[in-house]
């Protein structure tokens, strides 16, 4: 079924999207988009409120709380269905492919006839889109780009919103089973997830099946039976359940973890040892014998081996690692002190500055930053007035909540050259600096490289902001060499950033490794534009443990008084 808020806010960026295609005024347009981000971060579920509580979200008027309320009662929108009706639904296929807005999506309806994602991917090889006003060769390019991206995301979803059904399931179902869990690639915090695994102890596998396929969240029943059931949720999202004997849950929860490719590699230490590993325990060959199979735990001791992190199970060295006793201390979410980017309603936030800081302090942090965006980000009408302004209220503010010490800082634009926003004696009064790529994405790796590496040498520059600027399964990353910018940004003592956003975890985990041999520190951030997204930091911390990062890797674990030394390049 999904989170109510994020169910809602994807109609009012539909919404919005519709209306850029008529041709509604941007103020308009933008007022659909600031509610769709405030409704999705909102902290409380907008199906238990009602208008008086709809109208205290951010960006939600009286007209948009209508509705919201609408869409509770009767299951849709009208003013969307209508919006909907004008525009062809060919045109709202196109708007899904990344790269290729809804306005450029309603000219190749109009001019060529073009109503599909297939019919476009054959269109642009043939020819049919030479002449036609803004699709040069460059942006047809973007196009089968866009198209690729789409094709390769497939049925797969982002790890939060796989992650919300999970949960969901396991919260309905746990009053019936001894244990249920979520397992495969969730549990290794993938970055998509294709299917969900939820495994289950129970003495009677019926009941916990018949609550199964009997949850809102059901739109069909795939198979069902004794051990397994499958179910599609009225997203499409497959979810198995799997019940097992209690005395077999360790070994079944390894053995459904995965990844086929670790599995493979702990059964031949297995075999070696004249043992057979499979999701029903660890036996002896000759016997038949149990050995062990009751917890993880158990299972990789039997195998001479440390109990080793689900997030690292991919055969990326974990094993071998193991056997030498060499696996890492992995960072946890309760290892992080402080956030260092995130937004306020000054820009493009949805929450202000004072509920901003008291959601960061009822997490006990020890510290936090509000980095708003930088003038150059020209939509948000930053000036150096207001930022000085705010830095004044961040202070003043700061005195309400002695035990969290307030950072006030901004997130710089890296341009086309790699300049950043206000010049270095300006940058000096920030505590924390931000830096990222936020246009001309489809620059050539020569030139992005120098762009990005310009910017992380910069003076007052602190933090390399979602480094490769991608938008899973929406926008690829940006082509740069890698290596030399990790370099650079080791050279300079410039952190380098895994943004939480489940839609960004960025830097993804092979380049952590990469950037991890060079020497660099990281910061593991919300870049929240909600009180809501403070939540997304347990996908950021689990992509950095799939970066195999420790504490001390990262640099929003360390005390303030080492992290601002830090910052300082002290």
């Amino acid at each position: 079924m999904g989170r109510p808020n994020d169910e809602v806010a994807e109609l009012f960026q539909e919404f919005a999207d519709l209306l850029s295609i008529t041709g509604e005024a941007a103020y308009k347009v933008r007022a659909y988009e600031k509610a769709a981000r405030a409704i999705g971060g909102y902290s409380e579920d907008v199906s238990k409120l009602d208008l008086k509580g709809l109208r205290k979200i951010p960006n939600v008027g009286e007209a948009i709380a209508k509705k919201i309320l609408d869409y509770q009662e009767t299951g849709t929108i009208r003013q969307l269905e209508a919006v909907r009706a004008k525009i062809p639904a060919g045109v709202r296929a196109l708007t899904a492919i990344p790269t290729l807005g809804p306005k450029k999506a309603l000219v190749l309806y109009e001019e060529l006839g073009i109503s599909s994602v297939d019919e476009l991917a054959e269109a642009i090889p043939a020819g049919r889109l030479e002449g036609l006003k803004g699709f040069g060769a460059k942006t047809e390019d973007n196009i089968l780009h866009g198209i690729e991206l789409m094709r390769r995301a497939g049925d797969r979803v982002l790890v939060d919103v796989a992650m919300g059904v999970a949960e969901e399931i396991i919260e309905a179902l746990s009053p019936l089973a001894g244990r249920c869990e979520y397992a495969g690639s969730l549990r290794r915090c993938r970055e998509t997830i294709g299917d969900v695994d939820i495994l289950a102890t129970a003495d009677e596998p019926g009941p916990l099946m018949a609550a199964f396929v009997e949850l809102p969240l059901v739109a069909e029943v795939i198979a069902r039976g004794e051990k397994k059931t499958s179910i599609r949720t009225v997203k499409g999202l497959q979810v198995d359940l799997r019940v097992v004997p209690a005395e077999s849950w360790g070994a079944a929860l390894q053995y459904f973890t995965g990844s086929k490719a670790h599995n493979i590699r702990t059964r031949e230490i297995a075999v070696r040892a004249g043992l057979k590993l499979s999701e029903y325990g660890l036996f002896e060959v000759e016997s038949g014998d149990l050995v062990v199979s009751a917890t993880e735990e158990e299972v990789y001791e039997r195998l001479g081996l440390p109990w080793v992190a689900p997030a690292l199970r991919e055969d990326g060295g974990e094993v071998d690692a193991a056997i030498k006793g060499e696996l890492p201390r992995l960072v946890q979410l309760g290892d992080l002190r402080g956030d260092l980017h995130s937004h306020t309603d000054l820009t493009d936030g949805t929450a202000s500055l004072e509920d901003m800081v008291a959601a960061a302090a009822a997490h006990g942090w020890e510290y936090f930053a509000i980095t708003d965006h930088a003038p150059n980000l020209f939509m948000q009408r930053m000036t150096d007035e207001k930022m000085l302004a705010q830095r004044e209220a961040v202070h003043a503010l700061g005195e309400r909540y002695p035990d969290l010490t307030l950072l006030h800082g901004t997130e710089l634009n890296i341009d086309p050259d790699g300049e950043v926003d206000w010049p270095r004696e300006f940058l000096s009064g920030f505590d924390v600096c931000v830096a990222s790529v936020h246009s001309q994405f489809t620059q050539d790796r020569e030139v992005m490289t120098r762009r990005i590496v310009r910017a992380v040498e910069t003076p007052g520059v602190h933090v390399l902001g979602h480094p490769t600027a991608r938008l899973i399964g929406r926008r690829a990353p940006v082509d740069a060499d890698w290596d030399e910018v990790f370099a650079a940004c080791a050279r300079h003592r410039t952190v380098v950033e895994i943004d939480a956003f489940p839609d960004r975890l960025d830097l993804p985990a092979d380049l952590i490794r990469r950037a991890l041999r060079h020497g660099v520190k990281f910061s593991i951030d919300s870049d929240a534009h909600a009180t809501g997204h403070f939540a997304n930091l347990r996908y950021g911390v689990g992509t950095a443990q799939r970066g195999w990062l420790t504490p001390d890797d990262v640099v929003n674990t360390w005390p303030l008084k080492r992290l601002l030394a830090y910052l300082r390049g002290e």
